[in-house]
């Protein structure tokens, strides 16, 4: 009897040959970039490794069709900015789309950004072309503009999977982080696009909420799980605030987890690990007073410390290109913005490493600057600065005291777990 038969698909085996060296599945090489010559960052554990995949390859782009918006909300980095609004002109798309008809495998195409991406009239388009092109597709709306007609344009383009923003269980709640928009009429909305979806055990678009955690809102995160599952919804996917003005830091809800030593991976902190448990009465009062003991936490087999000072970004093979053709590391490094850290402002400068209208994407992405600097944020030997008692040198990403060169990414919420993005 084959005992492999009933394995995760997510198991597969490797094998040690007579020179000593691990062989990979060929599908897994392939799907992690792990061709002749790539170089993989290794880390131990316990009782296993973790391999890092490799810098070398491009896995996913997030594509910012526009970073013009129909609505205004309380969290978004809009607030802040001075910048030049527009969209994604058909010829910019398509100088994308020839770059990434090069890469094989062919990478993930998101559409996001800091505008509201079905504010394009040709985002569905754009979606289908990639589609047809080999790539897995994926966007976040609001879903506001989510008309029948575009929702059946995104079905027939091939969308994989649909992220809509839902920051509120309530129509009081939603409009007030959302001011523009109703709640009744996006659930309306999104209920119809699982009613138009194609039938079948694996219906597409995949649906997924967004929720941007703060102390206004926290509670009804419950609620907003079982609104997405009554609309079919997936994944979701819960992000802290990241406070782009004054007014916003009371809505934090992560100060005492910067300091809190139980998330940092530190060797030389006693070890404590927890099993999983029921979290009530007392139970509830003593975990959490684990939690915070002093001790470096193990959770069921997971240190809770693995997720600090590690770029997602970096780790998911991932880069963003704007609305000009401008291509950066990251979304975030997109546009020049502020926010507070530790009660101070902080500007983060955009960080441009090319033009997809004047040289291919490929060409960008193996640049030998480029790769250095991916390399360095995957070792993330960057000043501690979001949990530091803080300097000038925190007041933004131009350098650090370890005197790191632009950017540096050692302010970064999203290196610390605490901002996620689909």
């Amino acid at each position: 009897m084959d005992t492999k038969t009933f394995e995760s698909p997510n198991i597969h085996w490797a094998k040690v040959d007579e020179q000593g060296r691990l062989v990979l599945p060929a599908e897994i090489a392939a799907e992690y970039g792990l061709v002749p010559g790539a170089e993989l960052r290794i880390e131990t554990g316990s009782n296993d490794l973790r391999l890092h995949r490799p810098v070398t390859q491009l896995k996913k782009i997030y594509v910012e069709p526009t970073n013009r918006c129909n609505i205004k909300c309380r969290t978004c980095m809009r607030n802040v900015w001075d910048t030049e609004l527009g969209r994604m002109s058909a010829d910019t798309f398509q100088a994308l789309l020839n770059s990434v008809r090069q890469i094989d495998p062919a990478p993930t195409l998101h559409f996001s950004g800091l505008g509201e991406p079905l504010f394009h009239p040709k985002t569905p388009e754009f979606i289908a072309q990639a589609h047809a092109a080999g790539c897995r597709t994926e966007i976040t709306t609001n879903a506001t503009l989510l008309t029948e007609a575009k929702a059946r344009a995104l079905i027939e383009a091939g969308l994989d999977l649909l992220w809509v923003s839902l920051d509120g269980a309530t129509p009081e709640s939603y409009a007030d982080v959302r001011l523009g928009a109703e709640l009744p009429g996006v659930i309306a909305k999104m209920k119809l696009l699982r009613k138009l979806r194609p039938g079948g055990h694996h219906p597409q678009p995949e649906i997924g909420v967004a929720f941007v955690a703060m102390k206004r809102n926290i509670h009804e995160l419950p609620e907003v799980i079982r609104l997405g599952r009554s609309f079919g919804a997936k994944h979701f996917m819960v992000s802290n605030v990241l406070p782009y003005t004054e007014e916003m830091q009371a809505e934090m809800l992560y100060e005492k987890a910067l300091r809190n030593i139980a998330f940092l991976p530190s060797p030389w902190l006693p070890k404590l690990s927890l099993p999983k448990m029921d979290l009530e009465g007392a139970t509830r009062e003593a975990f959490l007073g684990a939690l915070t003991s002093g001790c470096n936490i193990n959770l069921a087999g997971s240190n809770l410390g693995g997720s600090n000072d590690v770029c997602v970004f970096i780790e998911s093979g991932s880069l963003a290109v704007g609305w000009k053709g401008e291509v950066a590391p990251c979304p975030p490094l997109l546009h020049t913005h502020s926010h507070y850290l530790k009660g101070k402002p902080r500007t983060s400068y955009r960080h441009i490493v090319g033009n997809i209208q004047e040289q291919d994407l490929l060409s960008i992405w193996q640049d030998a600057e480029y790769q250095a600097y991916r390399r360095r944020v995957q070792s993330f030997a960057f000043a501690p600065s979001t949990y530091c008692g803080g300097c000038e040198l925190t007041d933004d990403n131009l350098t650090d005291c370890f005197w790191n060169p632009f950017p540096a990414c050692g302010g970064c919420l999203w290196a610390q777990a605490v901002i996620q993005c689909p």
